[in-house]
């Protein structure tokens, strides 16, 4: 199965590395393939190099089994772990430059099979635990060949969600995969690998070869279940990048999510979960409900009263923030349209109706980016902190979003900071903090802001967390 995937522009173009010096000790080995993935392998070694205490030569010796690798990492005593070693590394030093490309990078890289002796033969996993949790998810792919590559599904799954969290393009989980399984006792180990260091895209992609063990549409199932971000569909982005260019000149910059099919299902997979235009305050008993579309019925007011303990309303039903309503408002609607199609009193199967409930989660979602892009203007007139394309940064405390029982962390401005909700602040306050720093280009005094916020926010709990940090940035 052959796969036409969009790649970030990660990666340096800087030359490839001459490391033929280390291909004399490796010995007998499967045929290399440590530069298949060549784009993802440069993005990790130019992030591992911002600040490299190991002294790591390269972090192409983290994809060379441990005889070859310890040349190239004598300062690591557990070669087994040196992938995620680097990884660790890499993602660590990105986060802090706020480059979500190169954090996205050491995540694959981390997942990227490693070489062994023979065809069928999988390499030995790590037994430490990798200090940043986005790395520590992952685990590299083995051999296809091998028995052990059953499970490389569930790593390109683990990928996808793992870089929906931080704010990037899910369906970049299929860069990860690897090759078709090679014949077992191949007496020249040749396998169906490539391994091309003059590749810049990486062999693995240019030459077809890719074979990854899931589907865009497993990664879209896997990330919504996992309540992450994932990317908008085509036609909700087109909407949303219309609508954000008539509110707003200059428009903002597209975030790194929303590239390829993994976007399908628009507005839905964008804003699933209760932390849609959670920030939407309840003045008076109004209709906030943005979407006009009608098939099957309107859907039902999502009505706002000032005051109140629950301040919104669907059909009786009362909720504590505006997103978890109008999920219920756009949902209520869809399942109406279903009915009748099911029953024949409406033409064109219910392939509509989930388009319509897209295109009503995507109406509000637009709707509330509008908004937040005017307030973000307003604050910059009265001389607050700058946000730079981006809207509020504020984070709230509630229950039911992303439909968890328990009390959790969200963004309230999720067209701007998209994030599943989380139980420990400092998740959502970091993410937030490398948004600012990176996709919406705030300037150096808001991300500093920020991140004091987010250090006085872990000493704090519920609703307190989130006031230290809101007040931090002024929010």
């Amino acid at each position: 199965m052959k796969y036409e995937v969009a790649l970030l522009g990660l990666a340096s173009v800087a030359s490839a590395r001459d490391i033929q010096k280390y291909w004399g000790k490796l010995g007998r080995r499967e045929v290399p393939q440590e530069h298949s993935h060549e784009a993802i392998l440069r993005a990790a070694n130019d992030a591992l190099k911002l600040n490299n205490p190991l002294e790591i030569q390269d972090a192409v010796f983290a994809l060379l089994g441990n005889a070859a690798a310890a040349t190239g990492a004598p300062n690591v005593a557990n070669l087994d772990c040196l992938q995620q070693i680097v990884a660790d590394q890499a993602f660590t030093n990105a986060k802090a430059a706020g480059d979500l490309d190169a954090m996205a990078n050491a995540i694959l890289f981390r997942a990227l099979e490693k070489n062994t002796l023979t065809v069928g033969e999988a390499s030995p996993l790590c037994n430490e635990a990798a200090v940043n949790p986005e790395i520590a998810a992952i685990q590299q792919h083995q051999d296809p060949a091998s028995p052990e590559a059953s499970g490389n599904a569930a790593i390109e799954l683990a990928v996808a969600v793992q870089l929906s969290i931080i704010g990037a393009d899910p369906a970049l989980a299929l860069t990860s995969g690897t090759f078709a399984p090679g014949e077992i006792g191949d007496p020249t180990a040749a396998g169906n690998t490539c391994n091309d260091a003059e590749d810049a895209i990486g062999c693995i992609i240019s030459q077809n070869l890719l074979v990854p063990a899931v589907s865009l549409d497993d990664i879209e199932a896997a990330v919504a279940a996992a309540g992450g971000a994932a990317a908008a569909g085509a036609g909700a982005a087109a909407g949303a990048a219309a609508g954000d260019a008539a509110a707003c000149a200059p428009a903002a910059a597209a975030p790194a999510t929303g590239k390829g099919k993994a976007g399908a299902n628009a507005g839905a997979a964008t804003n699933a979960g209760a932390g849609a235009n959670a920030g939407a305050a309840a003045t008076g008993t109004v209709n906030v409900q943005a979407f006009t579309g009608a098939l099957g019925g309107p859907p039902p007011p999502v009505e706002s009263t000032a005051g109140a303990d629950r301040p919104f309303n669907v059909n009786g039903a009362t909720f504590l923030n505006a997103g978890a309503a109008i999920q219920r408002s756009c949902a209520v609607q869809k399942n109406a349209c279903a009915n009748a199609a099911n029953s024949g009193a409406l033409d064109g199967g219910t392939a509509q109706c989930d388009a319509q409930e897209a295109a009503c989660l995507g109406a509000n979602a637009r709707k509330r980016r509008r908004v937040a892009m005017r307030d973000a203007r307003r604050r910059r007139q009265a001389g607050a902190l700058d946000f730079g394309s981006c809207g509020s940064p504020a984070i709230i405390f509630a229950e039911g979003l992303d439909g968890r029982k328990e009390a959790s962390f969200q963004s309230g401005n999720n067209a701007d900071f998209n994030h599943g909700s989380a139980l420990n602040i400092r998740i959502i306050a970091d993410f937030t903090c490398g948004r600012l720093a990176s996709s919406c280009k705030a300037d150096a005094a808001t991300v500093a802001a920020c991140e004091a916020g987010a250090a006085a926010a872990a000493g704090a709990s519920g609703q307190a967390a989130a006031d230290a940090f809101n007040a931090a940035l002024g929010v």
